[in-house]
């Protein structure tokens, strides 16, 4: 029988593309199957044209090739409950059940396209319609999970694996070593001319777990290499061959154009200083204290490093730069670790300094249009991303090192985690696995290219996901999960890195995040060098997209997380003290505890005074939880005068206390993210506010960072008082705008109105915001500001106390006194009582902590406490003028206004 393809039946097709659960399962909308309907199977080995083509629409199967490999029966038990764990978007669908279609069969079906039709009772067709294979390619594949993927060593031998199960063919086309080819092009076993590159083109040979292998030669070694895959695209509908890299490449040539074969075991890629560097390790994650830094935002602008290693990797080998001196100083005081946003291979940045475009600013006021007129002009190919763009996960980027082509960059790289190591700091790696910068035939897509359909979500159209901006990869799926893994565990052994920040955490599901947990886990310092269990994990818990609110699993977000002991970002703190949140269309409407609400009225508020007195309460009740590490099941006195946990404080419909133990919320009030915390003040703080009451209520919201029991996290610069110029998303606003002064004679206010882009329609509101003298503070505030800055890290490490590590040690030890409807406007009283409990610092009975966020000093007696605490030694000798007035004498506090103290009572003998 010639079954023939309507244009109707095609057109339609457009509406659903079949997913797969496993290799006997496909999903069917069960609202689209009426009595009688019947169900087939069919397998185009060349592809079946994209589906809706009329011009292909009127061919017989036979002339497309097409061939019924079944019959698909609805199954009445419907799709499995394991199956819709790791699927709940399919809940509700029904089960399609394939028949009498041997593995092996399907497997080679899978090389080309599978189509379903579906016929009405008369065997009309009335739908035909793709299938998303990721369900079935983990079923039959799942054995590749456990396989070496990328390039392996036996000696000098180098082997190379690709996984690739779709593919009709695979070939590797090796260049000589240290030689530039044009990776357009396409060129099959080619001897070049003398004096250029001679390529070499090798056919791989396929396994049963779908990995296609190539071993080498000694000649091979420092070489580099594409892949030719011939698949079945099946957006194209047709045989396509692409050129591509090595998704697991971990060395590059200049600008990612070919993989290279380099042994990260060479001794050559192994800088002296990284090897003999020591490590910084913490026994309790809650201690951590990170800083978050931009690899070129670091020296770029620093003029005591030399040129050619401005913005790049080994500016953080030179220990007397001013950018170095100033981490020094920062991990003497107690700061812990530095994070660095992406360094992996992305996609935007030009890595040839030739083709780095530099933008030529003019010399206009602080509120002109002009300078960002020139940043914009040259944004997408001058050198400056954040490199929230993955384009390979293992191989380091080329433009922040000097010397760009295979291994010279991973030396480099090394050589910065040395240089951070040495300065007493541990090195926590940004890591992007949920989207990438392309997908498809995009000249920056690798992974759709060497399994097209399988690596990114799809919705029920078939269409890839972009809720983060860009397209979403699957890790639900197993080997976009590997590959996740295998990069972390990399950047673990062969960097010897101390931590891990996730983008975008909550589009990963928490068994995605679990798996790299137990992978860094079975690391171990005998085997691999490394204590995997020592390395912190955190990232971004938010919860929105096609997963939001466990749509397809259960998410890594805040709420969900957790038990694991990985951190997410505590949103709670950084809007309790900001106000509002950071997409405000007018973020001077809402003030907040570290801002002036209620006590500082900036006059934009649109409540009456009751309300912002009943919003600063809420806002302490969050800001009190977050002392005490978001945990859900601390439970305090609440401004209502109702006693309640984390659990139950509400945040946006949702529990504010979000974490089992302190390590999984990490504390802050600014990051690259938003605006800075000092541009956030010029909103939202009173115009009449002086530059050093401005100082002070930016320390204030630091200090409850610093000094709370969670992990605590600031921005690079935050303590330089560090501005963007009003700038809300700086990811391509360029060095003008997120411009860093390790010197201190700028925080970089009022350098022009940011980018049109992101902020025109907010002009209005920031232009006499930016020509505002007083919102640029001098080199001696600024001075002043870090010193004091610093005292807050000194004082987090000051006890133990002020980081106890677990939830049962904070439920016993950590109160707040002076809460309730009757509390003062602005005051926070936390008391660490070293009395209850087992005893945690041989050297004190106990801390009390006041926070006075009001324009005047309080004088309170603090309920419970009759002793007499004494003010830190660090805050009594520290560079702070104002808080050496602060005292509690027998129980009665007094702190100045705008100010922290910490006290400290004695351990009695």
């Amino acid at each position: 029988m010639t079954h023939h393809w309507s244009s109707e039946a095609l057109v339609g097709s457009g509406e659903f593309l079949a997913p797969s659960v496993n290799r006997s399962l496909l999903a069917w909308p069960a609202e689209q199957i009426a009595e009688g309907d019947r169900f087939e199977l069919w397998a185009c080995p060349d592809g079946a044209g994209t589906l809706g083509d009329r011009e292909r629409g009127d061919r017989s199967s036979e002339q497309l090739g097409i061939k019924r490999l079944c019959t698909l029966a609805v199954d009445p038990d419907g799709i499995p409950a394991a199956a819709i764990s790791t699927r709940a978007h399919l809940s509700g669908y029904a089960a399609l059940r394939l028949s009498g279609v041997p593995s092996h069969q399907l497997r080679e079906a899978l090389r080309g396209q599978l189509l379903v039709a579906r016929r009405n009772g008369a065997g009309e067709l009335s739908a035909l319609t793709g299938v998303q294979i990721a369900g079935m390619i983990d079923d039959l594949y799942a054995g590749a999970r456990q396989a070496a993927l990328g390039v392996t060593w036996d000696g000098d031998v180098p082997a190379v694996a690709l996984w690739a199960p779709t593919a009709r063919q695979v070939r590797i086309e090796v260049a000589d070593a240290h030689e530039d080819v044009d990776s357009a092009t396409h060129s099959a076993a080619r001897t070049a001319a003398p004096g250029t590159a001679r390529t070499t083109t090798h056919a791989m040979t396929r396994d049963e777990l779908g990995i296609w292998h190539a071993s080498g030669t000694p000649a091979w070694k420092n070489a580099s290499y594409l892949f030719e895959v011939e698949v079945v695209d099946p957006v194209m509908g047709a045989v396509v061959t692409y050129r591509v890299t090595d998704p697991y490449a971990v060395a590059l040539t200049v600008d990612s154009e070919r993989a290279v074969f380099v042994d990260l075991d060479d001794p050559a890629y192994q800088p002296e200083l990284w090897r003999t560097a020591p490590r910084r390790t913490l026994t309790n994650p809650a201690a951590h204290t990170i800083y978050e830094l931009h690899v070129r935002d670091f020296s770029m602008s620093d003029p005591t490093v030399p040129n050619h290693l401005r913005g790049k990797y080994g500016a953080f080998t030179l220990p007397d730069s001013a950018g170095m001196r100033h981490l020094r100083a920062l991990a003497e005081a107690g700061m812990t670790t530095v994070h660095l946003l992406p360094t992996f291979d992305i996609a935007t940045i030009p890595e040839r300094p030739e083709n780095q475009k530099t933008p030529r600013i003019p010399q206009a006021g602080p509120d002109s249009p002009a300078q960002q007129q020139a940043v914009s002009a040259v944004a997408d190919s001058d050198a400056y991303n954040w490199g929230y763009d993955p384009f390979h996960y293992l191989a380091p980027e080329g433009s922040y090192a000097v010397e760009l082509n295979g291994g010279a960059r991973i030396k480099e790289f090394r050589a910065m985690v040395g240089g951070l190591h040495a300065a007493g700091l541990g090195v926590v790696l940004d890591q992007v696995y949920n989207h990438t910068a392309a997908a498809g035939g995009d000249a920056v897509s690798v992974l759709d290219k060497v399994v097209p359909g399988y690596y990114y979500r799809l919705d029920a159209r078939g269409t890839i996901a972009t809720s983060t901006c860009c397209p979403n990869v699957a890790t639900e799926n197993l080997m976009a999960e590997k590959l996740m893994v295998d990069a972390v565990v990399l950047w673990a052994k062969h960097y010897r890195v101390d931590g891990f920040r996730f983008d975008l955490m909550g589009h990963h599901s928490r068994a995605n995040m679990e798996a790299v947990r137990a992978a860094l886990d079975s690391l171990t310092v005998e085997r691999d060098g490394v204590d995997g269990a020592r390395i912190y994990l955190y990232g971004e818990g938010w919860n929105f997209g096609e997963v939001a609110d466990n749509a397809r699993f259960r998410q890594a977000t805040q709420l969900e997380m957790n038990g694991t002991g990985i951190g997410a970002f505590n949103d709670r703190l950084r809007d309790a003290l900001n106000g509002g949140g950071p997409f405000d269309s007018d973020k001077r409407h809402h003030q907040g505890y570290g801002t002036g609400l209620f006590t500082d009225p900036n006059g934009h508020s649109p409540c009456s005074p009751q309300e912002n007195h009943e919003r600063l309460g809420y806002a302490t009740d969050l800001v009190k939880l977050s002392l005490a590490g978001a945990l859900r099941d601390f439970s305090f006195l609440t401004h209502t005068g109702e006693w309640k946990s984390g659990a139950e404080l509400d945040y946006g419909g949702r529990p504010a206390g979000f974490a089992s133990q302190p390590q999984e919320a990490v504390n802050y009030v600014d990051a690259h993210d938003n605006e800075t915390l000092w541009d956030s003040g010029a909103y939202k703080l009173p115009l009449s506010l002086s530059t050093d009451d401005r100082i002070r209520m930016a320390l204030l919201s630091l200090a409850t960072v610093a000094l709370g029991q969670a992990p605590a996290f600031w921005h690079a610069g935050t303590e330089l008082l560090r501005s963007k110029s009003l700038d809300r998303d700086s990811y391509n606003s360029g060095d003008h705008f997120n411009r860093l002064d390790f010197s201190g004679q700028s925080n970089n206010f009022g350098v022009g109105l940011p980018p049109a882009s992101r902020n025109e329609a907010s002009w209005p509101v920031m232009r006499p915001l930016l020509a505002r003298t007083e919102l640029c503070p001098s080199p001696e505030q600024i001075a002043r500001a870090a010193a004091i800055a610093r005292d807050l890290l000194r004082l987090r490490h000051s006890s133990p106390l002020l980081t106890l590590g677990s939830a049962e040690l904070i439920r016993a030890k950590v109160t707040f006194p002076n809460g309730g409807p009757g509390a003062t406007p602005g005051l926070i009283i936390m008391r660490i009582d070293d009395t209850a409990g087992p005893d945690i610092d041989p050297q004190l009975d106990g801390i009390i902590i006041a926070f006075n966020a009001s324009p005047r000093p309080i004088t309170e007696k603090i309920e419970g406490v009759t002793e007499t605490y004494a003010l830190s030694p660090i805050q009594r000798h520290g560079y702070d003028d104002a808080v050496r007035a602060a005292t509690l004498i027998g129980g009665t506090v007094t702190v100045p206004a705008r100010s922290v103290a910490v006290f400290l009572l004695a351990q009695r003998s």
